[in-house]
Parts: C-alpha cells; sequence; structure tokens
C-alpha cells in the first residue's frame, strides 16, 4: 500500500528499528548509524532494550539531521519491522507520510493497514530460508539483509557498509564474504522491486570535520584514566557497568609499568555498593585518586559513606549513571531521578557537589576534573550522567588532553612543612578563610600531622567532642567551603538571544540537545528566547542573574518532581511561581516536539506575551 503524500527529505529523518532482544540486532543497527555518520551526517542512535537477557521488542532509534541536531526529534518517518510482537504499536507510530519496512514472508493482517503511510514488503525470512541452511545463520543474517536493503530504499553508499563490516571482523576474513553477500540480498531485492531511493533519502556531507561517536560510559572510564585515578571500588548495576569496564580496558593500555609489567592500577568488586564506596573513602584518604560508579538504587545504598566523607571531609568520586526509579523502576529506561538523591545524600545537614555533563567530551572532561574537585574542595564530587548518555554512542567534539597539565591535589602539608610549623597542627583549621582545611596524607610525618579524622563531632584539631558550640562552628565552616565551591564549579552556559527577552528556559544533562533544537523551532516562530545550560550545583551567581532578569523561565528535565527545579528554589530561594517545569518521565529521552508544544501551551494558558525579534527593544511587549 502506497500513500498519496508521502514525507519527502533529504538528511533529515527518524527511523526506528523493531526487533527481538537477542537476536543479533544492535549490531547491525549500529552499522546502519556508523554508516550515516561515514558519510558525513550528524547521526544520533538510540538503543532502546528491555532488562531481560533475550525474547521481549527492542527498539533502536536514529535521528539523522543535515542541521547536526542530535537530540531526539519527535516522531518517526520509517519503521523497519521485524517483530510481529510490537507491529501494531510499531504501525501507529509511524508518523503520516511516512514509511513502514516489514518481513512479507508471511502475509500482514489486514486490520492494521493505515492508508496514510507507504507499507514496503521484504521477504527477509524466505530469503534467509533459501540462502541458509543454519537457523542461527537465519536469524544473524536477516538482520544484515534489511540493513542491505535499506541501502538502495534510501541511498546509503554501499561502500561504506562493505568497509564497516571489513573494520568489524578485522582478524576474522572469513565473515567478511558472507555479511557482504547477505547485504547485496537486501540491496538487489528493494532494488528490483521498489522505485530506489524513496523520497526519504541520504545525499553525502563532508561538514563533520572531526566529530566522533562515542559513548559516554565509555568517555568516563577513559577520564578517570587521564584524571589519575588508580583505583575502582565497584559493584555491578545498570547501566554504569561498563564505565569500569571501560576504566579497566584502558588501564591495560595506559597503567601498567613498562619496567616491570605490573599493573598500576587496582579495580576491586566489592560485595556491595556501600562495601565499593567504602572502599573508595578509605583508598582516597590514604592519598589515592578513586572513584565508583553505580545508578539509583546504589546511590540509596551509598548514603551513608557519603555523609561520612562530606563530614570527615575526604575526597571521593561517585560517577552516577542515572536509570528510571523509583526502587529497581525501569533499569534499562533513562531519567535525570537522582538529582535530590545526589544533592542531599545522607542524613543530617549535607549538601554534595553535583556537575552534569552533556556529552561524551564532557564526561571525559568532568571525570578528569572531578578528581581534581574532590581533593580541592575535600568533599565528595558526584557527577551525574544517565543511560542515554552513558550507553547510546553520541557524536561529540573529540577528546583531547593537555600532557603538561597538572593534577591539583588541593592543601597538604607535606613533612616539611609540619616541621616548620610552631603551632600545633589542626586538622580542620581554617587557615585561610575559605573554609577548607589542610590535610596530610598518612604517614607524612611521624609525630605531626596525623591524619585522622572523624565521622563523629570533633573539635578543629580532630579530637570527639560533643560541644554543641564546637559542632555549629564546623557546620558554618562546611557552609563557608560551599560558597567557596561556587568558584570551582564548572559555570553555567547562558546564550542570549535577544538584548531584553522576557523568555528564559534552564537546562542540563542530556536535555540539552533537545532543547536547543525547540529553542531553534520557537525563533523560527518569532519568538526570542535566551538559555542557560546548569553544568554544576552549588549554583553560582550566574544562574540567579539568569532567572531574575526573565520574566518567564522554564526548567526542562527527565523526572516526574521537578527535581531540579526544587533545587533551585530551595538553593537559591527562588519563587517556586517564577520557574515552570517542563518534565518527561516516560523513561525515553526527551523530545524536541515534547519541550516545544509544553512551552507554547503554557504561554498560551497564561496569556504571556513574550518579547519577539521583531520587538527587541520594546519593553512593552512584555506582561
Amino acid at each position: 500500500m502506497t500513500a498519496t503524500n508521502t514525507i519527502t527529505s533529504v538528511n533529515d529523518l527518524v527511523i526506528k528499528f523493531a526487533n527481538v532482544n537477542g537476536s543479533g540486532s544492535a549490531s547491525a543497527n549500529n552499522m546502519f548509524a556508523k554508516a550515516v555518520f561515514r558519510m558525513g551526517l550528524s547521526v544520533s542512535p538510540k538503543n532502546i532494550f528491555p532488562s531481560n537477557i533475550q525474547g521481549l521488542p527492542t527498539w533502536y532509534e536514529v535521528r539523522v539531521s543535515d542541521k547536526g541536531y542530535i537530540g531526539r526529534r519527535g516522531g518517526i518517518d520509517i519503521m523497519v519491522c521485524v517483530n510481529p510482537q510490537s507491529m501494531a504499536k510499531d504501525i501507529q507510530e509511524v508518523s503520516p507520510g511516512g514509511f513502514f519496512i516489514y518481513d512479507n514472508t508471511k502475509p500482514m493482517d489486514l486490520r492494521l493497514l493505515r492508508n496514510d503511510i507507504t507499507f514496503i514488503g521484504l521477504p527477509l525470512m524466505r530469503i534467509c530460508l533459501d540462502e541458509y541452511n543454519d537457523d542461527r545463520q537465519r536469524q544473524l543474517f536477516k538482520n544484515v539483509i534489511y540493513v542491505g536493503a535499506l541501502a538502495a530504499l534510501i541511498n546509503i553508499e554501499f561502500d561504506v557498509l562493505t568497509g564497516l563490516i571489513a573494520d568489524q571482523f578485522e582478524g576474522k576474513e572469513k565473515l567478511i564474504a558472507p555479511n557482504i553477500h547477505a547485504m547485496e540480498l537486501g540491496f538487489q531485492y528493494a532494488q528490483k522491486h521498489y522505485q530506489c531511493p524513496l523520497s526519504i533519502s541520504l545525499q553525502r556531507r563532508d561538514n563533520l570535520g572531526d566529530k566522533i561517536l562515542m559513548d559516554g560510559n565509555t568517555a568516563c572510564g577513559l577520564g578517570a584514566v587521564y584524571g589519575g585515578a588508580t583505583m575502582a571500588g565497584w559493584y555491578p548495576i545498570t547501566p554504569s557497568t561498563s564505565v569500569v569496564e571501560g576504566y579497566e580496558k584502558y588501564c591495560k593500555r595506559l597503567r601498567i609499568d613498562p619496567g616491570t609489567g605490573k599493573n598500576n592500577y587496582a579495580i576491586i568488586q566489592a560485595e556491595d555498593e556501600l562495601a565499593a564506596i567504602g572502599m573508595v573513602i578509605g583508598a582516597s584518604w590514604n592519598g589515592a585518586r578513586a572513584f565508583t560508579a553505580t545508578s539509583g538504587p546504589g546511590i540509596s545504598l551509598m548514603s551513608e559513606f557519603l555523609g561520612l566523607a562530606y563530614f570527615a571531609e575526604i575526597p571521593t568520586v561517585l560517577i552516577d549513571v542515572q536509570r528510571a526509579g523509583p526502587s529497581t523502576g525501569m533499569p534499562t529506561r533513562t531519567q535525570q531521578s537522582d538529582i535530590t538523591a545526589c544533592a542531599y545524600a545522607s542524613h543530617g545537614d549535607t549538601k554534595h557537589v553535583l556537575v552534569f555533563p552533556s556529552t561524551p567530551k564532557e564526561c571525559f572532561d568532568m571525570t578528569a576534573e572531578a578528581f581534581d574537585l574532590a581533593e580541592q574542595l575535600q568533599t565528595p564530587i558526584i557527577m551525574l550522567t544517565d543511560l542515554d548518555l552513558g550507553m547510546n554512542d553520541t557524536m561529540s567534539d573529540p577528546l583531547d588532553w593537555d600532557d603538561s597539565r597538572q593534577y591539583k591535589r588541593g592543601k597538604v602539608f607535606t613533612a616539611e612543612d609540619l616541621e616548620s610549623m610552631s603551632e600545633r597542627f589542626g586538622r580542620y583549621v581554617d587557615v585561610d578563610g575559605d573554609g577548607i582545611p589542610y590535610r596530610t596524607y598518612p604517614g607524612t610525618h611521624p609525630t605531626k600531622g596525623s591524619f585522622f579524622t572523624r565521622g563523629t563531632s570533633r573539635d578543629e584539631y580532630a579530637v570527639y567532642t560533643e560541644d554543641g558550640s564546637e559542632y555549629e562552628k564546623n557546620m558554618q565552616r562546611l557552609l563557608k567551603k560551599w560558597e567557596t565551591a561556587k568558584k570551582y564549579v564548572p559555570a553555567p552556559e547562558i546564550i542570549i538571544a535577544e538584548k531584553g527577552s522576557s523568555i528564559g528556559v534552564l537546562h542540563f544533562g542530556t536535555s540539552t540537545d533537545a532543547t536547543m533544537e525547540a529553542i531553534d523551532y520557537l525563533t523560527r516562530d518569532g519568538l526570542a528566547v535566551d538559555s542557560c545550560r546548569i553544568r554544576a550545583f552549588p549554583f553560582n551567581q550566574e544562574i540567579e542573574d539568569f532567572i531574575d532578569s526573565h520574566r518567564t523561565v522554564f526548567v526542562v528535565e527527565q523526572n516526574r518532581d521537578a527535581q531540579m527545579r526544587s533545587l533551585l528554589v530551595n538553593d537559591c530561594e527562588i519563587n517556586p511561581k517564577h520557574l515552570i517545569p517542563v518534565l518527561n518521565y516516560d523513561g525515553m529521552p526527551i523530545t524536541a516536539s515534547f519541550i516545544q508544544g509544553k512551552i507554547v501551551d503554557y504561554m498560551d494558558r497564561a496569556k504571556v506575551t513574550p518579547l519577539r525579534k521583531d520587538s527587541a527593544n520594546d519593553n512593552t511587549a512584555n506582561l
């Protein structure tokens, strides 16, 4: 069936693959995304998989954009469905004018047909039955065949695909020819039976420069190596496991003593998350740079030790790859769900420094910087990524490193420093008035400056006391250190569209790409919208000034309870009515069309008249 009106576009599409988990489709779908990237096109793949090992529906969504957009747009232009379990739902998801590509070895239920989309049948199973005798080969090559068909249908350069196959099976040359043959089967069938290319097609571009495709977890693992980490304590949990796996992979190349061949790193899998962070705190107390990685349930278990590290003032680095909660929640779906839990982890009055990367490059940079921050501030640093950024390949600027860079170890007294001191060393004395005391490494001096620390109330010399005035003095100093931290953490990224604009949008992490695309849509509609990307907590004055300078401020985040908005209200004492939440919490990455729709809907309901581009100097356009 062919629709009367079909979507027509070049290098601007969203394609979604509907497969069965464990069928080997992930590598074929990934090959498709990489082929588009090698054609010089901006690409953003999202692997949507269940938490079981095999058998349930899984999807793989790829955004292609000539304008460089890599967030989710919303809407599906082409659906490639090889899973009968999800077919009815998948057909309904296709945008009017789009294409539904399916395995027509068996006839489709006519009740599923739509007259506003085009159906393209490929007899994938019949081709495999005719071509292969082994059941596993039939299953695996079916995925390769539909990639070959797509090469004809949307004009993917075939030699790019063959090059990817050669790269994938390097060292296993006997597998190259069969995979290329399977791809040719799909390509030839599509060319013979359909007019190729479709009205949605691809053309080569050469405007990506030196961009790379990389997942955030791998970038975090490499960032830990370059940041000087020599110890990782961890307990496996989706979706953070590959952070430590990436760290281990790079350590095996970069942390081997060239003289002895011995490892210059330690990775310890603990019995649970509580033990894992306990090991990290112990190693950090001893002078090593150590870290752990976890997700929401691990944060819950680690909270007590995070309070210890905060109060005892021990540098600690924690990477939280967020997923959907509460409890077990949806382990393989994404959310920005742990903001409140991380900001105030542990009982009592605690505040933890948070950093929010939005690209693989920032995952690398901020992980390395987190160790400097932790030692300079002598406190836990929690980096919040999420499943979307952590486990999906994302287009990014390349990683770079300055080999002359020196680690910032913060305020550490050496043996010589202690020897020259006339006064008594006090572990918690605020010498410089910034709230950050000096510390020593264990064993620095035989009699002075022993690094004895406490998780209980103490005086400036680490002597136990329950004197209320001493406790209050210490807690006030920690607040002073919190103010000092604002000078150290990454600054926000602010983009002013028009002088005097009345609309502002706050966003962070993986909400960023879709938010910036939504702002472009609003701009094309004649609206002037400023943006502020939050990169850290505590919030500095720039963020407060941004909020104060806009009549209407939207806060885009991926959780139900507007956790970032609550943090802004609580920490900056902002009137809640001034911050309008834009919330997505279905476990899928937020889309640009969703953000645009929420902002426009609010403005219509509230009768907000924003400053428009053609009235940049006319403040009467504001409410």
